[in-house]
């Protein structure tokens, strides 16, 4: 097996694993919930799969960046409901229910939109190189690593709710290990691009980041709909999802570099700031309570 075999399979078998928790934790009432605010839904489907990959073309084009660098970043601009979202709403003191069942409504769309997207978007970042994906292996690909056991961790909720409990702690944590594994080796294999990224990469990545948040936030609607939630669940990708897509389609190039450095990156910074919105919440809804 070569290494590039060996970051695919670790890739997909994050993603499988991190799918299935997910929805060992979701009850099938909240996605419900949400989806049956056709509003609501549609203006995340905009932001995430309009507003956010619109934004990342912009400044990849802005930024004149190498092609299989465009290809990265452009993957995880397309790659929406990472399993960060709800817990960084959580941090932020915002709607976690409104987060959550956003979450599952854009992992489970990604499986087919994502691919598609590329299929479009990667011609207009290509310059001269040639960027493509099978479309309909990637689509398949997505769809039994990422929709389908989606679905079995919704289903084990939904009919052995007990079975479910049991199963959450140690599949979040098998999760995280191989979150962290597969990163440790894409790091290890990569190091050598990773160090070579400059400040004015780190700057593209950073405007990607406020792009995404204000896509979220321009989406988000009224105070009473969570636009905390929206913000917070539009501007984190799916790693997982994105590094499958990379692996799969980009083996060994610069692709894979630039979207864990996003992956990275990203996720830091919306900690940040929903660390620091938590925060600030509770001065804020005083000085509202003084001034009424």
């Amino acid at each position: 097996m070569t290494v590039d075999q060996l970051i695919n399979l670790l890739a997909a078998t994050t993603l499988i694993e991190m799918m299935v928790t997910i929805g060992l934790g979701v009850t099938v009432s909240d996605v419900l919930r949400v989806s049956k605010s056709w509003g609501l839904v549609a203006r995340a489907l905009l932001a995430n799969y309009i507003l956010v990959p619109g934004a990342a073309v912009g400044l990849l084009v802005l930024f004149h960046a190498n092609p299989m660098v465009a290809a990265g970043f452009l993957v995880a601009a397309v790659c929406p409901g990472a399993p960060y979202g709800p817990p960084f709403t959580v941090m932020a003191k915002g709607n976690a229910t409104l987060a959550v069942g956003l979450m599952v409504i854009l992992a489970a769309s990604s499986a087919i939109i994502a691919p598609l997207l590329l299929r479009f978007l990667l011609p207009l970042v290509a310059g001269n190189t040639a960027l493509n994906i099978n479309v309909f292996k990637m689509v398949g690909t997505l769809l039994g690593a990422q929709l389908l056991p989606l679905c079995l961790g919704l289903w084990i909720r939904h009919r052995r709710p007990l079975l479910a409990d049991r199963l959450k702690k140690p599949a979040s944590v098998l999760s995280l290990a191989l979150n962290l594994l597969t990163l440790a080796v894409i790091i290890a294999v990569q190091f050598r691009m990773l160090r070579e990224i400059r400040l004015r990469g780190y700057l593209g990545m950073l405007c990607l980041v406020i792009a995404s948040m204000a896509a979220g936030r321009l989406m988000g609607g009224r105070p009473c709909e969570g636009p905390k939630g929206m913000v917070l669940t539009t501007s984190v990708r799916n790693v997982g999802v994105s590094l499958v897509i990379a692996t799969g389609s980009f083996p060994g190039t610069a692709a894979i570099t630039s979207a864990t450095a996003y992956a990275l990156f990203q996720t830091i910074v919306i900690a940040c700031v929903a660390l620091a919105w938590g925060r600030l919440t509770p001065g804020i809804t005083l000085v509202k309570k003084k001034a009424a």
